[in-house]
């Protein structure tokens, strides 16, 4: 990897968005564009793994959402405002591009091309709808509990809340006090940006029918039923809709293991 990392040429950059919010950007690679829809508390850096497996084909871009890393952040927010940051991304390399979005990144990216922009093909890992009887109100619940903390300006307790539901048993008390702890404090803020881009929780059917791109909707072997459940109704309400299980996967995918699926999909004839 450090080989094919030292032959990558990598161009940062900065998008001016409709609100006139500033989002940062980096682009490494050549050929067709490539961008990196990352998910919740996810920056440009945490894409870069599977951006540096995907540049030797694909220019890939990847990019602070707002309220993250080197991007700005323009209030209030609106799930409207972070297409139009995808809309300046997209316009910025190249007007026509293909897209991956990981988790809530997915589903942005579904929620984009269904809006019109100009995708020509789009992937997304687990995108974290729900399909489950009753899944809805649980949904509103948390992220009542969740945006309330946020209101009051409790960072740490807001991202407490949302590690708790992500992580087995116990691993949310080894990150507390780590390293990563800090940065991941500093954007726990966006948790409710992720939270609207999935609206009420349920799979979009009827934002999904608008989507005319190809879209390959992957998921992991490993990661659990109803989010495998999902995907699946994901897939089979897309008009080009086709679904793909990578093996021994998880909600936490490895860079590895997806390129070769995504390289596959976006170079297809």
């Amino acid at each position: 990897m450090d080989e094919v990392n030292s032959t990558l040429s990598r161009s940062p950059g900065r998008v001016t968005s409709g609100d006139g919010t500033r989002i940062a950007y980096e682009r490494r690679g050549e050929g067709q564009p490539v961008i990196l829809v990352g998910g919740a508390l996810c920056t440009a850096e945490t894409e870069a793994p599977l951006a540096d497996l995907l540049a030797p084909r694909f220019s890939v871009v990847t990019y602070d959402r707002r309220g993250r890393g080197g991007s700005g952040d323009t209030g209030p927010y609106t799930v409207e405002r972070e297409i139009d940051d995808l809309a300046a991304l997209a316009d910025a390399v190249g007007g026509r591009v293909m897209v991956h979005g990981t988790s809530s990144g997915g589903a942005l990216a579904l929620a984009a091309a269904g809006a019109g922009l100009p995708i020509d093909r789009l992937s997304v890992y687990e995108p974290p709808f729900s399909a489950e009887p009753g899944a809805c109100r649980t949904y509103a619940a948390h992220r009542r509990r969740l945006t309330g903390l946020l209101d009051r300006g409790q960072r740490a307790a807001a991202l407490e809340l949302f590690l708790a539901d992500a992580m087995p048993p116990g691993a949310l008390a080894g990150m507390r006090g780590g390293a990563e702890w800090p940065r991941l404090e500093a954007v726990a803020h966006t948790l409710a940006y992720d939270h609207a881009v999935l609206g009420d929780g349920a799979v979009p059917a009827k934002c999904l029918r608008r989507v005319h791109a190809r879209v390959l909707v992957v998921d992991g072997g490993a990661s659990p039923a109803w989010m495998r459940r999902a995907a699946h109704h994901v897939s089979t309400a897309l008009p080009h809709g086709r679904h793909r299980t990578l093996t021994g996967q998880t909600h936490q995918v490895a860079p590895h293991v997806l390129a070769p699926a995504l390289e596959e999909f976006f170079g297809e004839e």
